[in-house]
């Protein structure tokens, strides 16, 4: 391709699918080339790994103005940047400096924002900071204008203020049964679904309810029921309703988890590039789900140079939660790739330079990795110290309240002791065996214990094959 549309191919690839459907949905040109170019542009969206070259025939200061008009309509129905300058204009009004045109544009907002708006809370408030403004100076008029909105919208803002309450009472439960494997969320189901289905709520609410009932569905593996609100979501997402970037970015991440734990590999994978195409502070997060579901789907290679990508990010960032979990992940990849001395490497540099971040954060997850750096290379003898030396079987009993909670760290430890020693298969097989008995059928966990298994099973035959026979026997 040309340089001269290198600029608007870039620009086009960190387009979203919703974005270039909502573009097309208000567009209105008469040039036949221009909607020719959108086309192709929202085509290339959506078959994100199937970019068709554009049509270098067509001037390309049409591809320029193009580029500008889509800014442009995005920025106007840019829920965020709506957000920004609710906030900007509060600012300015409560330090008296705001310009005579500002004024004008709050209340020109006046007369087209209402209840349903994404940021209708927040609204609200403004205009009770400008209404304050107007009365003190006699502005009798612009303040009537202020007050009859206030007053108008006064019982759909107490709404929206008991329903963000609400949610957050909810949270607690949900949050709760989530982290530990406790409690009961279910009772929060109907509710949350009638909150992101009630088109007279303002949106942030709406929004809030469906992560809720995705959190909800996967504490209880329920999933079936969510498509629907996925597809609710969807449409009003397509029309460019409560449109922004980080929304789409963080839709796509949730859509990821969802068929993820549907076990639908692909469509995860696909959400999951679409979840990395902006950056914002969850971009470490989103990518390390994508490098996961990359990971299950058996596509190691790639998963690991998704995870190079961004290296540069890792290197930079503050939120050590994110760092320690890409790291983690990124280890993962080096084992499935069979890189496992230099998966053994960056896990023992890490650990030197963040041990006491490792520990505050996420150190199950880091060491599950490393020890299985170290176990497919036949260190079995420093696997076995390295849980002696920072005392791993302690803080594992600490950790087994957690809901995501696999005992593969002294699973590790006994495999490595029994291949030291000769000693121990029996329990350790009977332990194994034991825990997988305990859980449902249809367990996600069971899944990963024999995935687990069957990594480990060229160094542990004989324990692997005994597993499988008392499997067998305790199940008829």
């Amino acid at each position: 391709m040309r340089a001269k549309l290198l600029s608007f191919s870039e620009y086009a690839a960190t387009l979203l699918p919703h974005e270039t459907a909502y573009l097309l949905e208000i567009q209105q040109f008469e040039d036949p080339a221009k909607l020719a170019i959108l086309e192709r542009l929202h085509q290339n969206c959506i078959q994100i790994h199937q970019v068709a070259p554009y049509d270098q025939s067509i001037d390309k200061r049409k591809y320029s103005n193009l580029k500008t008009w889509i800014s442009d309509r995005l920025r106007e129905n840019d829920v965020d940047a709506q957000f920004e300058w609710m906030n900007d204009m509060e600012l300015k009004t409560m330090t008296d400096s705001i310009e005579p045109e500002e004024e004008k544009s709050i209340l020109r907002a006046i007369r087209k924002i209402g209840p349903t708006h994404f940021f209708f809370i927040k609204f609200y408030e403004l205009v009770q900071t400008f209404r304050h403004f107007l009365l003190i100076r006699l502005r009798y008029e612009e303040h009537r204008q202020a007050n009859d909105f206030l007053h108008k919208n006064r019982q759909a803002y107490e709404r929206s203020k008991n329903t963000y309450e609400q949610l957050h009472e909810a949270t607690l439960d949900i949050v709760g049964q989530y982290s530990t494997g406790s409690g009961e969320s279910m009772q929060w189901q109907k509710w949350l679904a009638e909150v992101l289905h009630d088109d007279r709520l303002d949106g942030l609410n709406r929004y809030l309810a469906l992560i809720r009932l995705i959190f909800v569905h996967l504490n209880y593996g329920s999933l079936a029921p969510l498509l629907q609100h996925f597809e609710y979501m969807d449409a009003l997402f397509t029309n460019g309703t409560y449109y922004s970037k980080r929304l789409l970015i963080n839709y796509y991440s949730q859509r990821l988890l969802f068929h993820s734990k549907s076990k639908d590999y692909e469509k995860a994978i696909y959400y999951g590039y679409l979840s990395v195409r902006g950056k914002n502070s969850d971009y470490l997060h989103y990518l390390n789900n994508l490098a996961s579901v990359l990971m299950r789907a058996k596509r190691h290679q790639e998963a690991l140079q998704v995870m190079k990508s961004a290296y540069a990010d890792v290197k930079t960032t503050r939120n050590f939660h994110s760092k320690i979990g890409f790291v983690a992940f990124y280890i993962k990849c080096l084992n499935h790739n069979q890189q496992f001395k230099n998966a053994e490497g960056y896990a023992n540099a890490f650990l030197k330079a963040y041990k006491k971040e490792i520990f505050e954060y996420r150190w199950h997850l880091f060491f599950t990795s490393y020890l299985d750096a170290l176990f497919q290379q036949r260190k079995y003898g420093r696997v076995t110290s390295l849980v002696q030396q920072y005392r791993l079987l302690q803080k594992d009993k600490e950790y087994q309240k957690k809901a995501s909670y696999l005992p593969v760290i002294p699973w590790y430890y006994e495999m490595a002791a029994y291949k030291e020693s000769g000693q121990g298969l029996h329990p350790l097989s009977n332990r194994i065996c034991d825990y997988m008995l305990s859980l449902p059928q249809n367990s996600e966990k069971l899944h990963q214990i024999r995935e687990f298994l069957q990594e480990v099973k060229d160094h542990i035959p004989e324990a692997h094959q005994l597993i499988q026979a008392k499997w067998h026997e305790k199940k008829r």
